[in-house]
């Protein structure tokens, strides 16, 4: 089963790239040591914390007439050893 799906970049989640926090869309069954095992053996860096966020679907209206369901997403936020950093997250 694959964990990480992708990284979110946002403007909201680059800032919180200063503080090490960084956000990953993950599986709907990742649970948070799975998701702390994962960026530690791919990035190789320390997790100090994961907090999880499943965002509900929702429903589009699309011409008018017909409704479209966009499914919904699993989010980690995951907080990283001070000091530490992924790379391919900075701010210019």
């Amino acid at each position: 089963m694959q964990i990480l799906i992708r990284p979110i970049i946002t403007e909201k989640s680059l800032i919180g790239v200063r503080d090490g926090r960084y956000v990953f869309e993950v599986a709907k069954k990742a649970n948070q040591p799975q998701i702390a095992q994962e960026i530690k053996k791919i990035y190789k860096v320390d997790v100090v914390k994961v907090n999880i966020i499943n965002v509900k679907g929702e429903k589009k209206l699309i011409r008018q007439k017909y409704t479209a369901k966009i499914k919904g997403i699993k989010k980690a936020i995951v907080t990283l050893k001070k000091g530490q950093k992924i790379p391919g997250f900075e701010e210019k």
